[in-house]
């Protein structure tokens, strides 16, 4: 989008100039440009990592209503390998944590308890994965537009001491990096940083439905008739 900036003369005229915003971060200097570039890059990857990992996640979080109704009905009538078969044709992180009870029917609760419970640390473990580098994004994107605030506020006014005279334009290309890099870096930031949060709801709505599928499947290996 462009920037228009207007300069009212003595007169009546008015002389118009407008920039685009790559015309602008040309203006701030090499570093500019490479820190614009530097936090470019950061974007692509938090959105990259947002929207696989919300897809993933959002997948992992779909149970049909059914399944445990199922596993109950198979197990309840003893046919265990229906069971496992319906658990092996179901793509869940809960799926694979009753597969793996199943498995272990025979030994004690404790081991059947502790058998899915360490299927489920892996499942939560490729949930969150990349999660990390989400949020160092947050919270690096702002640092990194920062440091071009602080290098151009340097050339601004290393420019304005070695210029015997300073006019508005010796000035610009020291305040257009300060300005656009902290803009880039905080418009980064907060996109990261909502993205982070929202994807560690979803994973904590997961993680929740983990644990109530398995408390019920070890509420029905504790059932009388087994």
């Amino acid at each position: 989008m462009p920037l228009v900036f207007m300069l009212q003369a003595g007169t009546d005229e008015t002389v118009t100039k407008t920039q685009s915003l790559i015309d602008l971060i040309m203006e701030g200097g090499p570093l500019s440009i490479v820190i614009v570039s530097i936090l470019l890059v950061l974007s692509f990857i938090a959105i990259s990592i947002f929207a696989t990992r919300y897809f993933t996640i959002r997948k992992a979080g779909y149970v049909d209503q059914n399944f445990m109704n199922n596993i109950r009905t198979n197990v309840t009538a003893g046919n265990i390998p229906a069971a496992l078969a319906l658990c092996q044709t179901t793509d869940s992180p809960i799926a694979r944590m009753v597969e793996k009870g199943l498995l272990r029917i025979g030994k004690p609760l404790r081991d059947i308890d502790a058998a899915i419970e360490n299927v489920g640390n892996l499942e939560i473990f490729q949930l969150e994965k990349n999660l990390s580098t989400l949020a160092s994004i947050a919270g690096a994107a702002p640092m990194i537009g920062f440091l071009g605030t602080v290098t151009g506020m340097i050339l601004a006014f290393y420019r304005m001491a070695s210029e015997e005279n300073v006019t508005p334009d010796v000035l610009a290309g020291g305040i257009y990096q300060a300005l656009i890099t902290t803009a880039f870096g905080l418009f980064i930031g907060i996109l990261a940083f909502v993205g982070y949060n929202l994807l560690v709801a979803k994973v904590e709505k997961v993680v929740y439905k983990m644990e109530r599928s398995t408390m019920e499947f070890m509420d029905l290996l504790q059932e009388p008739s087994h």
